[in-house]
């Protein structure tokens, strides 16, 4: 009762103009997002789970919950170009009919008529961050273990292919004391699965005057006694006046922490990691020395803030073509126009994006530029279309 009646005064503290406007536009925003979540889900996993259904006799229960968990990912893709949509549409609309004709002749100039559309596309654009950082990497962790689970397929830890982990300190003198900082081991696993890593080999630098080299077939991490569990395999360990010894065992623990296994369970997809699990593993391929993954996902942290800000640029664009006095043209003609800005906004952020791994540009500026441009240039039309 309390809360409903706050939101009725929050509702009746906006102008008239305001509340007009957005009564005008959420009926045909949420058309357009599910319409298009519909169509994208349709595309993206339908068709899959029903190929899943008759060739691996996946039940029906079991897709029908894939299906529904896989919702919040194709609807963050669906925000985007439904208030688009809906802004070029209503706008259009309202033009058709000489409404906003009418708005201007009382002196409502083009941006006051468009801020209602801006203001909701500001609210789309703090729901889809949200949607994209809370619900969509949780959504699709379930539905890839609901989907292993009704196939049969076991439920395996995170698995990685080639891990390699160095780490750097300072070496321990002849003496005991600590000597000059460099690398001290070299981890390598071939490949890790169900909580073991296969093929290990293990360069160890940590003593001045001593190299070893550690090989085993399996490798597993001890919680109880921080370290790692080296099965079957032997160690080499040279001298720095050329001897050598060999030893073959069993099990050898050898002291070095997780980072290994921590590195291995990152995410190969940044959408199914939240800000603070893409932080956590830009640290662990700093440390590994990854560059290239390092820089792949700081880019993909700022993209977690640039992507849900297409709602904000396809606001001001719908809005603003819509609102042109001059603007007169068929609903046929408003999607194609449509679907122009959506490729092209899409085209630029990924080779934008492209550009930025590769290390031609900074991250934050790969991320940044092409929402900067297209506000800009949003901008633009918008004072072209207030004269």
């Amino acid at each position: 009762m309390i809360l409903d009646r706050l939101k009725r005064i929050t509702w009746m503290r906006l102008d008239l103009l305001d509340r007009w406007l957005l009564k005008e536009l959420l009926g045909p925003l949420l058309f357009f997002i599910a319409l298009f979540t519909l169509l994208l889900l349709t595309g993206g996993v339908m068709f899959e789970l029903v190929r899943q259904m008759v060739d691996k006799n996946l039940p029906i229960t079991i897709a029908v919950q894939v299906l529904l968990l896989s919702i919040p990912r194709w609807l963050a893709f669906s925000v985007p170009i439904g208030t688009l949509m809906a802004s070029l549409f209503v706008f259009t609309r309202l033009s058709a009919n000489n409404e906003l004709t009418a708005l201007r002749s009382l002196g409502i100039t083009t941006k006051r008529m468009i801020s209602a559309a801006i203001a909701l596309s500001m609210a789309m654009t703090m729901f889809t961050f949200i949607l994209n950082d809370v619900v969509v990497p949780r959504s699709e962790r379930f539905a890839e273990v609901s989907l292993k689970r009704g196939l049969g397929q076991s439920l395996a830890n995170k698995t990685g292919e080639d891990i390699i982990y160095p780490r750097f300190g300072r070496r321990t003198g002849l003496d005991g004391k600590s000597a000059d900082r460099g690398l001290l081991q070299l981890f390598y696993s071939s490949k890790y699965k169900d909580g073991e890593m296969k093929d290990v080999t293990v360069l160890d630098f940590s003593r001045s005057g001593i190299t070893q080299l550690l090989r085993a077939d399996r490798a597993i991490w001890n919680e109880d006694q921080a370290g790692w569990n080296f099965l079957d395999g032997h160690i080499l360990t040279l001298m720095a006046n050329g001897s050598s010894t060999k030893a073959d065992f069993e099990r050898y623990l050898y002291p070095l922490d997780s980072a290994p296994q921590r590195l291995a369970g990152v995410e190969e997809d940044a959408v199914n990691m939240t800000v603070a699990e893409a932080l956590q593993a830009q640290r662990l391929y700093e440390e590994a020395g990854s560059i290239k993954e390092a820089r792949k996902i700081r880019v993909r942290i700022q993209e977690k803030f640039t992507v849900p800000m297409a709602c904000l640029v396809f606001g001001l664009f719908g809005a603003t073509l819509g609102a042109q006095p001059s603007y007169r043209t068929s609903r046929s003609f408003s999607f194609v126009l449509t679907l122009g800005i959506i490729a092209v906004y899409y085209v630029i952020g990924f080779s934008f994006s492209s550009l930025g791994v590769k290390g031609t540009l900074p991250p934050i500026l790969a991320a940044w530029l092409p929402v900067m441009l297209f506000l800009g240039f949003g901008g633009l039309l918008l004072k072209q279309a207030s004269r």
